[in-house]
């Protein structure tokens, strides 16, 4: 019996948003005595403006030095109990995972989160994004004869519009074949060809 990830997440989801909180990514890997889920939550629109206005308040926070509020998932090690706990019950009642045995893992996405949706991109604006497209990206449409193009892309995200990311290439230092593809400073590259992408830290 195969794994129900759509069913997984739906409940993953619906636990979540009782706790106020976000399901940002659901994993399942490894076999055996060995299989773990991992989900990894964030603290949901409305409890992330409230730690981005005390922020901005000036109010003492824990938070690392030199890190956005915005790349910051407000998780605690409560919420993540709480929901753990929560999520695990209903596991299994609703018994969607075959087996008996697998390790139920729960924690925030991290500061160089994933990136998959069109709401991630536009909210993540400004941020450091590495990202690996399904396509090769051809800098210069007027010497594609000369490049194959690049699937290996880091810059800063500096629009999102209509489906299409730009990256601002200028932010960090290319390597490979960005390097030599071009003098060119931004690249553009559409939505539907992002393979992956991950935000990268700035500290």
């Amino acid at each position: 019996m195969a794994i129900q990830m759509d069913a997984i997440r739906a409940l993953a989801v619906r636990v979540a948003a009782s706790h106020h909180l976000e399901v940002v990514d659901v994993e399942f890997s490894g076999g055996g005595k060995f299989r773990a889920l991992r989900v990894f939550l964030e603290k949901d629109a409305e409890e992330r403006a409230k730690l981005k206005a005390m922020a901005e308040a000036d109010a003492e926070l824990d938070l690392p030095r030199g890190v956005p509020v915005e790349m910051l998932s407000g998780t605690t090690h409560e919420d993540c109990a709480a929901f753990a706990q929560d999520f695990g019950t209903l596991l299994d009642v609703e018994d969607v995972i075959p087996g008996a045995e697998y390790t139920l893992e729960v924690s925030s996405p991290g500061l160089e989160r994933k990136l998959y949706k069109a709401e991630d991109y536009q909210r993540f604006i400004g941020s450091l994004v590495k990202l690996q497209t399904f396509t090769p990206v051809v800098l210069d449409a007027g010497k594609a004869g000369e490049s194959k193009g690049n699937r290996q892309w880091q810059g800063r995200l500096s629009k999102f519009a209509e489906g299409v990311l730009t990256l601002d290439l200028a932010a960090v230092k290319q390597k490979g074949k960005a390097k030599k593809a071009s003098s060119a400073t931004q690249v553009e590259i559409a939505l539907a060809n992002v393979e992956k992408a991950n935000l990268v830290a700035e500290i």
